[in-house]
């Protein structure tokens, strides 16, 4: 599986340097079908960077390699806890 998912990155990668990001795979995890990628470069201060990796990575992941379930980035699965403030 992880080769197969290494193969989808570098299908999609050039369109993602084509806007001055790139992708790096870190991690499939073939028991849950979770595979971990880390956008790059302009991709990090994108506000579009979700969309492109929900609606385009993982569509194209899914499609292309049965068992992907999920497509994130390291930290998704955090829960932001926020500062309580008291006025």
């Amino acid at each position: 599986m992880r080769d197969q998912v290494a193969q989808v990155i570098e299908v999609v990668r050039p369109a993602i340097q084509a806007d001055g990001g790139d992708i790096d795979l870190l991690d499939v995890d073939e028991a849950t079908g979770v595979v971990t990628v880390e956008l790059s470069g302009a991709c990090v201060s994108c506000p579009a960077s979700t969309v492109t990796l929900k609606a385009g990575i993982e569509r194209i992941m899914k499609d292309r390699v049965p068992g992907v379930t999920e497509v994130r980035q390291p930290g998704e699965d955090l829960e932001e806890t926020g500062t309580t403030v008291s006025l």
